[in-house]
């Protein structure tokens, strides 16, 4: 009998509503998929490869690693052990009133500037707010609040011009974005970019990283996450947000978070 590959994926409830606390121990490949939140993690133990949107990364003991909310990225460990890691999972606004606040009012085109970052300072920092946001102690808001905005004070980038392909497919982009659940075709998608359907395909691809198709499930199973976070039943949720059935949100939900639905639910509610 083969042995079972090591796979362990907790999710733990944090201090700060918006924040979600990930730890897991894989050496499971995970598939290219993405996330609707900012996460910013260590890798603790083992080392990994991934193809993010900013290019192709490695990272190994005391690292620190980020993803941005819609890129593309997948996983997969260096050599045979498995990878230890602990990341926290930002909503949007939270990152955005924490912007505003370090530059000041400004937090226009906020993004993580770098998917894998080698700083022992940067990591110590990430380490202790994670233990902060996940820790039961009373009297602990302030230490979170204080580590997020030094951590991530060192971690954004300058802000950035919206790059000009992404532009040509704003419409397209937002359609999904706006109902994810409705069929839409890929005619329906060029007309809305103006374009012919190879060229909405090609641009689209390269502005996401992901086909129209893809990009959809992506945003389906998003939207699934949500409604499951908020105690809807798995089959109401496979089919409100656009897919055939519960098996194939299934699969995609684990192949994406590394965890079923079901398991997903009970720790979270």
């Amino acid at each position: 009998m083969l042995a079972r590959r090591p796979h362990e994926f907790h999710i733990l409830k944090c201090r700060i509503v918006g924040v979600q606390a990930v730890v897991a121990r894989s050496d499971r490949h995970f598939a290219r998929h993405t996330h609707d939140q900012f996460g910013l993690g260590v890798i603790r133990d083992g080392a990994q490869k991934s193809a993010s949107g900013r290019g192709p990364v490695e990272a190994g003991p005391g690292d620190v690693i980020t993803v941005n909310p819609g890129e593309v990225h997948d996983g997969a460990p260096i050599g045979d052990a498995a990878r230890f890691w602990q990341m926290l999972y930002f909503d949007p606004g939270v990152i955005s009133s924490a912007v505003a606040d370090i530059r000041q009012g400004k937090a226009e085109d906020v993004e993580f500037s770098h998917p894998v970052i080698s700083s022992p300072g940067l990591a110590d920092t990430a380490r202790r707010l994670f233990s902060a946001m996940t820790s039961s102690e009373t009297g602990g808001d302030l230490d979170c609040q204080e580590l997020m905005l030094t951590l991530l004070a060192d971690v954004i980038g300058k802000p950035h011009k919206p790059d000009s392909v992404a532009q040509e497919v704003q419409a397209a982009r937002e359609r999904i974005d706006d109902d994810p659940a409705a069929p839409v075709s890929l005619a329906d998608l060029a007309d809305l970019a103006d374009m012919s359907q190879f060229q909405l395909l090609r641009a689209f691809r390269r502005a996401t990283g992901l086909t129209p198709h893809a990009y959809l499930v992506q945003r389906r199973i998003q939207l699934a996450r949500r409604m499951i976070a908020t105690g809807t039943g798995l089959v109401e949720a496979a089919l409100a947000s656009g897919f055939a059935d519960q098996s194939h949100m299934t699969r995609v939900f684990t192949r994406s978070y590394g965890l079923s639905p079901r398991r997903f639910a009970r720790v979270v509610l």
